[in-house]
């Protein structure tokens, strides 16, 4: 069986530029072209297109995620493409991948099978280099502020409550906790930093946000650097950062157009993670695809209670979106994990772990429709070793719950393959019955909105602020910062912090172990548990497995 990416390098692509003319009536002249097969709308165009109606929206995310991954994007990319397979006008939307899993441990991010997005090695790799300005306009004002301290530090920065910090884009544990500056005064003026990976990052945040140049360059100069002995805030508009921040952003803003195996035309732009960051593809992306589309197919990264929360809380709070359903993506063998089998333990995935783990799916879709106002639709990806009896259970146990469920075979058989799921989601969106709303009120103190996704959608008995984060909760409480919504990063394998704690746990406790004030994106994130904003590599990395030969192909991406 071939793998991904022998599929995606054995595909026949179509120009960039003449499909997008035809598909679309994009005029060429608003693309500019990365070589044959991608290409950025221009902003003008983006502008241009504004005024058009929208198309219906469709949220594709998840059940709580296994390590190896339940195929999410593919399914976003095989239902985009069995909406054009049944003659709807669809796109999809999707994040970048950041190099730091395609080298860790879950490998490429552009789908799988006969539902990728091409051309799948630069989408993986260095695309059209928007993280690349992303990390350097990150790094830009880290710079800025250190040699703003060297000399004179006019604005009496607190070398001690510097809060940004440095970003690549890589899995790298070494570089979380470092000391800057060393070698002398030619050096500056030492200091404890630290790396998070660029998905992380406020910068990236602030470019998934933005709708315009105007609105990226006002975020950038509202982005709190650190404080003064008094604890006033310092902004990069302080230091004169933002102008330049833009200048190298202006590029990585505007939306990039790729297409499907099967021709269909995608925006694959921005990359926040979901587990720690708010995970959903560009706003600027989504609504350009919703002027140009009848029907918009996104994602939201890892499980409904990480990503589809965000996606709901942030970016449609943010954007105005009104999504018209949610896909919820299910497979066999990840419900086994949630009903306890090993996958060290053969014979432990049996039917009666199946029937435990469909808790986990009967927590999510009572959450997408009651808390989230959707209506969900169950898409089971399937496997080849699923069984009958399996689809079956699963089957019998949605009806139960009153929901569609739909088993879709885009990973083998494309488009084709994802008709029902697709025809499910056309239904779905003629009734009209979303009523999308978020968890809390704007006007909810940071803490009242921390404990209203751990209660309603953690199912958390209780949230504990460590003193750190207990104190800059009150700080930007006082300073006006509390209308801002909550991205909470936690683990993503379980709906507690602990992950291994599977199924549909409750009563257990939210630590809340410190709080990130993001001024220019306008949201605060509570980091809990272990969660890192900077991961590390696994023991067999990706990386062990790449390679190019003479020719310049690449192998075992995925």
């Amino acid at each position: 069986m071939p793998t991904d990416i022998e599929i995606a390098q054995a595909a026949t692509l179509q120009k960039i530029l003449p499909l997008a003319s035809r598909r679309l009536d994009i005029p060429e002249d608003s693309l500019s072209p990365y070589g044959h097969f991608k290409a950025k709308l221009s902003l003008d165009e983006v502008k241009r297109l504004s005024g058009r109606p929208d198309g219906h929206l469709i949220l594709v995310t998840a059940i709580s995620p296994t390590p190896p991954g339940e195929g999410k994007t593919t399914t976003t990319v095989g239902l985009g493409d069995g909406l054009n397979h049944i003659g709807k006008q669809a796109m999809i939307c999707l994040r970048e991948p950041s190099l730091g899993p395609c080298f860790g441990m879950k490998g490429g991010a552009a789908g799988g099978g006969r539902a990728q997005v091409v051309p799948m090695e630069d989408i993986n790799l260095h695309f059209t280099g928007d993280f690349h300005a992303i990390g350097l306009a990150n790094n830009l004002l880290a710079a800025l502020i250190d040699n703003h301290i060297h000399h004179g530090n006019a604005l009496q920065l607190d070398v001690r409550r510097i809060t940004w910090r440095r970003v690549v884009d890589m899995n790298d544990r070494s570089l979380r906790d470092i000391n800057v500056a060393l070698g002398g005064p030619g050096n500056g003026y030492p200091r404890q930093d630290g790396f998070d990976i660029v998905v992380a990052s406020e910068v990236m945040a602030i470019v998934c946000l933005a709708t315009s140049l105007a609105d990226l360059k006002r975020r950038l100069g509202n982005i709190v650097v650190g404080y003064t002995s008094q604890k006033q805030p310092v902004t990069a508009r302080d230091l004169k950062a933002d102008g330049a921040m833009a200048a190298l952003l202006k590029d990585a803003l505007a939306p990039n157009l790729v297409q499907t195996l099967e021709g269909n035309l995608a925006f694959v732009h921005g990359g926040p993670f979901a587990n720690i960051a708010h995970g959903c593809n560009s706003l600027i992306a989504t609504q350009t695809a919703l002027k140009l589309a009848d029907y918009v197919v996104t994602e939201a990264g890892f499980g409904a209670d990480l990503g589809a929360e965000k996606f709901i809380d942030i970016k449609c709070r943010k954007g105005g979106l009104k999504p018209a359903c949610a896909v919820l993506v299910a497979t066999v063998r990840a419900l086994k994990y949630h009903g306890g089998a090993d996958p060290k333990k053969p014979g432990s995935d049996s039917l009666e772990a199946l029937e435990h783990g469909l808790e986990n799916l009967r927590r999510h879709v009572e959450n997408i429709q009651s808390h989230y106002g959707l209506p969900v639709i169950v898409s089971i990806n399937r496997f080849d070793k699923d069984q009958p009896d399996e689809i079956a259970l699963i089957d019998g146990f949605c009806a139960e719950l009153g929901v569609a469920c739909v088993l879709a075979t885009h990973w083998a058989d494309g488009g084709a393959g994802a008709a029902d799921l697709a025809r499910a989601v056309v239904e779905a969106c003629e009734q009209g019955a979303a009523k999308a709303a978020g968890l809390y009120a704007d006007a909810d103190s940071l803490a009242d909105k921390i404990r209203s996704v751990a209660s309603k959608i953690y199912k958390a008995a209780e949230v504990v602020f460590e003193p750190k984060a207990q104190a800059q909760m009150l700080e930007w409480q006082a300073a006006g910062h509390g209308g801002f919504p909550v991205c909470i990063a936690k683990t993503q394998y379980s709906f507690s912090t602990n992950p291994m704690l599977r199924g549909a746990p409750s009563g257990h406790t939210l630590h809340v172990r410190e709080l990130r004030l993001n001024a220019g994106a306008e949201f605060v994130v509570a980091i809990c548990g272990d969660i890192m904003t900077m991961p590390g590599l696994p023991k067999l990395p990706s990386a062990e497995r790449i390679d190019v030969d003479d020719g310049g192909r690449i192998s075992g991406l995925f």
